[in-house]
């Protein structure tokens, strides 16, 4: 029997629905590189689902516009009340998951995505902001339901030795899907099926079709997963629905530790959202590389990102998922901001060699970024009582990281302002702002210690061979569940 039965529910499970053990005969090549082979369609429904989502992500602003006759500030609250409901709903989908069980709110997420695709395009066509307002609204529950109900899914599924791994793929399917491939099926849609520049047939048809996408993603993963720990109560068989819903919250001003993984998933992508607002003026009109070599590196810094995903959470199951996070998350990436930031003004403005330089310091930020990777492993390990509480915070935070990195901009930028520093120095301190908040992560981490991580950060190595067995590495984690430090579950 794995060692992994201390990380079940309360309720009894048998053996054969436990994590496959490292080694075990069953084991697939799929588990082998750290994908949970009883999860291989939800993975790929992911990938289809996400693609779908991501059809209308550079292009919804200027069509909304086109067809509601409306000017950006509007699409532009109609797209925050999404966002809100995003949030919201990545903290549904791990809360629910401990209730109902994951399968059945990804079930749950694709109905409501559908259902009100269909109701904001007719809104669309009619015209009516409002109505186009409130379906948007609704429908912003629909795929983080999906998404982070799956990701509950892969904790519980995925063997202390790889589950860094698995989250990797999880984030390789999920961003993979949102923007990058959904972006190339618009571009290759729209004149396709019609063109019509913003607001045009083509896009209209675009969207109808990222509706079947998820649908089809949807059914991939329904049907091709037949794991029966997608169907259970992950949470302890005493608490009342409204304590296992109300369990993240709780957790989060109980357990300081969760608190503190809480913090960290925010500070993690927040220098991103940041950068965004940040580096567009100035890479393509300070610098002088114009808009289409912005947008080139923005994709080339996605793309760096969604390729080491998985690298860095074999890394963790390697080395240690703390020390990952700490060295490469944490530290890595604030080197890769200041390297983003300052190498573009060293080079000559305009220059194609320099152009070069820039994006490949961006990429190194993208790189390390994906050094954050463990923390969905860490996160349902430091409550395994409430895994789907933990990783609803988890998912919550990611979704706080958009605000926080938003609003250190705003609060940066305003100061500026009112003391009349230059454009250069204005942004300049925003990315200190941003170095600082990863030196508060860097303090936090060390606090963060499991008892699947022992074993890893003791005989660890990043290159070489293990100085342990699975066996061995096993028997370590039961031994530091058994002697917990003092701290450990408070």
């Amino acid at each position: 029997m794995n060692s992994s039965t201390s990380e079940t529910s309360a309720a009894p499970q048998s053996a054969s629905r436990l994590p496959l053990p490292v080694g075990h005969p069953e084991e697939t090549r799929l588990d082998r590189l750290g994908i949970p082979s009883a999860l291989k369609w939800g993975f790929l429904g992911l990938l289809v689902l996400m693609t779908g989502v991501g059809v209308e992500s550079n292009i919804l602003t200027p069509h909304m516009v086109a067809v509601l006759g409306s000017p950006e500030a509007t699409a532009a609250s109609i797209i925050t009340g999404h966002s809100i409901a995003v949030a919201i709903g990545s903290y549904l989908g791990g809360a629910l998951s401990d209730l109902f069980g994951p399968k059945r709110i990804m079930a749950l997420g694709a109905g409501i995505f559908l259902v009100f695709q269909v109701l904001f395009l007719i809104a669309l066509s009619s015209g009516s902001v409002e109505f186009a307002a409130v379906t948007y609204f609704l429908r912003g529950f629909g795929f983080p339901l999906f998404a982070f109900a799956f990701i509950v899914w892969v904790n519980i599924s995925a063997p202390p030795q790889r589950r860094s791994t698995a989250i990797g793929w999880f984030y390789v399917m999920f961003t993979g899907g949102l923007p990058t491939l959904g972006s190339l099926v618009a571009i290759g849609a729209i004149p396709a099926l019609g063109g019509g520049g913003a607001g045009g047939v083509g896009e209209t048809r675009a969207m109808w079709m990222a509706g079947l996408l998820v649908l089809a993603g949807f059914l991939i993963a329904a049907l091709g997963v037949k794991d029966p720990r997608g169907t259970e109560r992950l949470a302890p068989a005493g608490e009342s629905a409204a304590q296992v819903l109300t369990a993240g919250l709780r957790l989060t001003f109980t357990h300081r530790k969760v608190a503190m993984g809480f913090l960290i998933r925010l500070i993690n992508t927040a220098p991103q959202f940041g950068m965004f607002i940040v580096m567009p003026v100035v890479i393509a009109d300070t610098l002088g590389w114009g808009q289409g070599r912005w947008l080139a590196m923005t994709v080339a810094v996605y793309a760096t990102n969604i390729l080491v995903n998985a690298v860095f959470g074999a890394i963790g199951d390697r080395w240690g998922w703390r020390r990952t996070v700490q060295w490469f998350g944490i530290t890595g990436s604030a080197i890769g901001l200041l390297a983003w930031w300052y190498v573009p003004q060293l080079v000559p403005a305009g220059s194609d060699w320099g152009f070069l330089l820039a994006t490949a310091a961006g990429c190194m930020f993208g790189c390390l970024l994906a050094g954050f990777v463990p923390m969905g492993a860490i996160m349902p390990a430091l409550a395994p009582d409430h895994r789907g509480a933990a990783m609803a915070m988890y998912t919550t935070a990611a979704g706080g990281a958009i605000f926080l990195g938003s609003a250190v901009v705003a609060v940066v930028f305003t100061i500026a302002q009112s003391i009349g520093i230059s454009d250069y120095a204005r942004n300049s301190l925003t990315v200190w702002v941003f170095v600082g908040l990863y030196f508060c992560a860097f303090l936090m981490i060390r606090h963060l210690k499991v008892p699947e991580d022992a074993a890893k950060e003791k005989y660890g190595k990043l290159f070489g061979r293990r100085e342990i067995s699975i066996e061995e590495e096993e028997q370590v984690i039961r031994q530091v569940q058994a002697h917990p430090e003092p701290g450990d579950h408070r």
